[in-house]
């Protein structure tokens, strides 16, 4: 029987499918929490393996012996208790990783479940990122197989969520307009039968598969079938509006949903979705559920949803992160023409020592060790040695945070500062992770967290403006 791995494996769909699939395969559960690795039943034919997806020494580790694994990761609920990143950056940071040990393993296929993607331009960030996923995975040669699916209705799911507390809350709704763009929705049933088509089956192999349900809904219709389905009535009045913003704080408010969830939700609903024909999708929709069938399937006999399979360990995970008192913090700047991972951090420490002169300096060199040094103390403020591990120019460029002033010298493992080129060579990611400060947490918050934001985003506009400045060169 042969092994998958599943990258996102605790989710309701990673649930689903481990449930359903456990007949066929075997499955090696990825996820960063000890709380799941630790207390998950081994049942479903699983094994569970402790894994921090931003690391690439336990990703390679954690691959090994797999020759294939379905992606389910998103990056919109926080992996630190500071997290100062767009999700579009992490998403973008993690596939990578993933793409790259993926590729050292010789993993045969990557099935990647994103989302429906709408024509013409103008694409939200949410949908936008999920493109970007789906090249970022298959940018090392391994083969993705792209679902691609709207809103996924089954027991658990984030957006069935949010939609029923609205109902279930809000006797009078008032909606803007985005409401009647129209979208399809799967049962959680029916995209797990897709999977069970495409794993291990050659001739879908690499293709790109849109999936859908029977029916193509507005978000107005899904919410008048939800009130019918639990015996509620609604008042839905629908104001000429398109405001998301507003839109962002109602439904944070009344469904409980925390922003960095429901504000790239919403930003997707203004697009009409559709799937485009192809033959998975005509495997599939002859048995499909309709939303409201497969909105009754969600609930119990009171007509309250079914628990999400993370809600027993999410409190759990929720201490641990504030327990540790970790930070992340990645940002994505243009990677200048010619320049390498490498060539980055050597511009980066250089300017980092010219702009603050002559109250900081920079000692060392990037090749090996650099110390960080604010006028008029003696001690660095902040020691960095570089990660030998790097085989290739094409490696990430990684530091290791081992000593300082700023740094907690009780921290394991030590935090990891890295310059990375994403996007076709087009971004660099520099990111901060597991870092640990020595300074008091909200005294940290509000000075050397704000500092190092601010110099990140300082040093993102003097790349672009060298990278402007050459090209006008390269244009006399």
């Amino acid at each position: 029987m042969e092994t998958i791995a599943i990258a996102g494996a605790s989710g309701f769909v990673g649930s689903a499918l481990r449930r359903v699939l456990a007949d066929r395969f075997r499955f090696r559960a990825l996820t960063r929490s000890p709380v799941v690795a630790s207390s998950s039943p081994a049942d479903w034919n699983t094994e569970w393996r402790q894994c921090d997806l931003f690391s690439l020494p336990q990703l390679r580790d954690a691959l090994a012996g797999t020759r294939r694994a379905v992606y389910l990761v998103h990056s919109m609920l926080p992996s630190a208790r500071l997290n100062q990143s767009r999700f579009e950056d992490l998403d973008l940071l993690l596939a990578d990783n993933f793409a790259r040990m993926a590729a050292a393993n010789g993993l045969e296929e990557i099935v990647f479940l994103g989302g429906l993607i709408p024509e013409g331009s103008g694409l939200s960030p949410h949908l936008r990122s999920r493109l970007e996923v789906e090249a970022a995975l298959g940018s090392t040669g391994v083969p993705v197989t792209r679902l691609r699916a709207g809103v996924i209705v089954g027991p658990g799911g984030s957006s069935l969520r949010i939609l029923v507390n609205l109902i279930r809350r809000l006797p009078v709704m008032v909606l803007p307009r985005w409401v009647n763009a129209r979208t399809r929705c799967i049962a959680i049933d029916d995209l797990v039968e897709a999977f069970r088509i495409v794993l291990g089956e050659p001739q879908w192999r690499g293709g790109c598969y849109d999936l859908a349900g029977p029916d193509a809904l507005t978000y107005r219709r899904m919410i008048e079938t939800g009130a019918r389905a639990f015996g509620l009535r609604r008042l839905l009045v629908t104001v000429p509006i398109r405001s998301v913003r507003i839109s962002k704080l109602w439904i944070q408010v009344f469904s409980g949903a925390p922003r960095s969830l429901v504000s790239p939700l919403v930003d997707s609903l203004r697009h009409d979705l559709d799937a485009a024909p192809n033959p998975l999708l005509d495997r599939i929709i002859p048995g499909a559920k309709t939303f409201e069938a497969s909105l009754r399937d969600s609930c119990d006999a009171d007509g309250h949803l079914l628990p999400n399979p993370r809600e027993r360990t999410q409190a759990k995970d929720s201490r641990m992160l504030r327990d540790e008192r970790r930070v992340r913090s990645v940002q994505r700047v243009l990677l200048p023409d010619g320049v390498r991972a490498e060539g980055v951090a050597r511009i980066y420490f250089d300017w980092l020592g010219t702009i603050f002169r002559p109250l900081l300096s920079v000692r060392g060199g990037v090749g090996d060790r650099i110390a960080v040094h604010l006028y008029p103390l003696t001690a660095p403020l902040l020691v960095l040695e570089r990660d030998r591990g790097s085989t290739s120019d094409l490696d990430p460029c990684v530091f290791f945070i081992t000593g300082g002033l700023l740094a907690n010298p009780a921290a394991e493992p030590p935090g990891r500062f890295e310059f990375r080129e994403v996007g076709g060579r087009q971004f660099v990611i520099t990111a901060i992770h597991a870092y640990r400060p020595r300074l008091q947490w909200h005294f940290y918050n509000v000075t050397q967290a704000q500092l190092h934001l601010f110099v990140m985003r300082a040093f993102g506009s003097h790349l672009r403006g060298e990278t402007r400045r050459a090209a006008e060169s390269a244009n006399l």
